[in-house]
């Protein structure tokens, strides 16, 4: 369907900083810089590919806009679809905020009747954070996501780690718990459990690829900064920075995928594989 909200393109990219660099580098950076890094090198790559300097993207599940507002402040066109309806009155407040109203739309729904909302096969770049944990069949989730993108176009996939969870669990002394979450089907410590499901790399590539998608990049996020005591972050100077290098460093190593709080995976359409 059409966009009849669709703004006319400007000439030029609006710089902006990425979350990475906002003059505030709070905790809550520690949890976007590293997705946010791929995520806008993936943006410009495509930009590159197309030729158009102002790209269609879908931030499925976007809530308030961490990621949606950044985008359209590089110049893309973004639209957010999410069940909650305060969490989209909070994103129309922070896209005005921000200077990017006419570059961000938000529409109410979710994953499985997305096509209610959006049109199919119509985005560059789709992003689905935080959604698979919560949907009844994650397989369907992807599969209707990879439907939105065109024949060349690129998914970001975000969803909670396994590993993350069981050693998050055990360092608080719950061992119990991080046993069950380490031998639950769905990765979960105990009937508290705020998340219904995790996943380890290997679901999460594999729901990529069975989609039709070839997976790009693989990245582990959040291994140290959910375990760092925020005193230490807060307090001690050069923390902050150093720890974000640190994330970022480890965030493509193997190694540390399997204790990721957050796993990233970036799939490729078969025609973008070129880029």
């Amino acid at each position: 369907m059409s966009d009849p909200m669709r703004p006319p393109v400007s000439p030029h990219r609006p710089h902006t900083a990425s979350p990475r660099s906002e003059p505030s580098r709070s905790r809550a950076a520690l949890r976007t810089a590293v997705v946010w890094d791929v995520l806008q090198a993936a943006l410009d790559r495509r930009v590159k590919a197309t030729g158009r300097q102002a790209l269609d993207v879908l931030d499925t599940g976007g809530g308030s806009g961490n990621f949606a507002v950044p985008a359209a402040r590089l110049g893309h066109r973004v639209t957010v679809v999410d069940p909650s309806p305060n969490a989209l009155f909070a994103l129309e407040r922070r896209a005005a905020e921000a200077g990017v109203a006419d570059r961000v739309r938000g529409v109410q729904g979710d994953a499985r009747g997305l096509f209610d909302v959006v049109e199919r096969g119509g985005y560059d770049v789709v992003l689905c954070h935080g959604v698979l944990e919560y949907v009844d069949d994650p397989a369907e989730g992807v599969r209707n996501v990879v439907a939105a993108l065109r024949p060349e176009g690129v998914l970001s996939l975000l969803a909670a780690g396994l590993g993350g969870a069981v050693l998050a669990r055990a360092l608080a002394g719950h061992f119990t718990e991080a046993r069950q979450a380490l031998g639950d089907p769905d990765g979960r410590w105990g009937e508290g459990d705020p998340v219904p499901r995790r996943f380890t790399a290997e679901q999460l590539t594999g729901l990529v690829e069975a989609a039709g998608l070839r997976v790009g990049a693989v990245h582990g996020v959040r291994v140290f900064a959910d375990l760092v005591p925020g005193v230490l972050v807060d307090t001690e100077p050069g923390a902050m920075d150093a720890l974000l290098e640190l994330e970022a460093a480890a965030a493509e190593l193997a190694a540390f995928h399997s204790v990721a709080t957050q796993l990233h995976v970036l799939g490729e359409t078969r025609g973008a594989q070129g880029d």
